[in-house]
């Protein structure tokens, strides 16, 4: 991977009763690591050095980790990432995550493994810039996820979400700022709404659904939806005919937000993971010094 460039594996998971959600983020080269940003800086800098697997459980106990590491924590192969003490394992038909983490700002352990389940596989990807320096592709829209905790202790099932996004170059030269959701629909599809502003000004959309079939159907995105600003005032929209309802405000920083919301699409009331990220927030250099205070590194 050049200098700048990244690419990360999400997970997001709900469980069946609702009482309990997860968000995992697998990263070679940090987008959001004020390191990585200094290094380039000071010249070529590899994206393997900066490495960290970001864990965020939602409910009854909340933890959040991202331990970044340099390249000799960390290895990877087409079926295998080590990061530190955890790891990801692909064996053909499903994805385990062992995680031996320490949350920040307080240290609490997270330890366990979660294993993820693809309904199907997508060879789909496509493109979120104006000339493809960018990318994203949904691996599994739709999966079941089994999470067996030793720390904090929990064990649930649920529905699950997979994707990856890679890039040649950092994220700050492709777009100012996104706002995506994905949305389970009745017949188990999945619908990805990518609502991107490019660095440019112009705007890059996505309405894509993603069937049980392995079909990917294009579909006519509603329009945009303003929704009152997080606490940080990050601004964010959705893309729905009416009124959007937040159930649960999950991240709230500087430059980026992470919520489960309630609203209509293609016909349906649909429960949705939204994010919205602000790419000049994230580059500024008031929020870069405050990130090692919630991102910690081990060189």
């Amino acid at each position: 991977m050049a200098s700048g460039g990244y690419l990360w594996w999400y997970v997001d998971a709900l469980s069946d009763d609702g009482r309990f959600g997860l968000t995992l983020i697998a990263f070679v080269g940090s987008v959001f690591s004020p390191y990585y940003a200094w290094a380039q800086r000071r010249g070529p800098a590899p994206a393997d050095n900066f490495c960290c697997l970001n864990v965020a459980l939602y409910g009854p106990q909340r933890r959040w980790t991202m331990t970044e590491r340099g390249a000799r924590w960390c290895e990877r192969d087409a079926h295998h990432f080590r990061i530190g003490p955890s790891a990801l394992h692909w064996d053909g038909s499903s994805l385990t995550i062992d995680i031996d983490e320490v949350g920040v700002p307080i240290p609490q352990r997270v330890r366990g493994r979660v294993v993820l389940h693809p309904g199907r596989l997508f060879p789909f990807t496509t493109r979120i810039d104006p000339v493809g320096r960018h990318r994203w592709g949904p691996i599994a829209p739709s999966a079941r996820v089994e999470v067996d905790l030793d720390a904090p202790r929990q064990r649930w099932q649920g529905q699950a979400y997979l994707d990856s996004n890679e890039g040649e170059e950092p994220i700050a030269k492709a777009c100012r700022e996104w706002d995506w959701s994905r949305s389970t629909l009745r017949d188990g599809s999945t619908a990805v709404l990518y609502d991107v502003q490019n660095h440019d000004g112009s705007d890059h959309l996505l309405a894509l659904r993603f069937g049980r079939d392995g079909s990917v159907t294009p579909f006519e995105a509603p329009p945009r939806q303003p929704m009152r600003p997080t606490g940080w005032r990050v601004a964010r929209r959705m893309r729905a005919p009416g009124p959007v309802q937040v159930l649960h405000q999950l991240e709230d920083t500087p430059f980026y937000q992470r919520s489960v919301l309630r609203s209509e699409l293609l016909g349906e009331t649909v429960t949705s993971f939204h994010e919205t990220l602000n790419v000049p927030r994230l580059v500024s250099p008031v929020v870069q010094g405050m990130l090692p205070f919630r991102m910690p590194r081990r060189g």
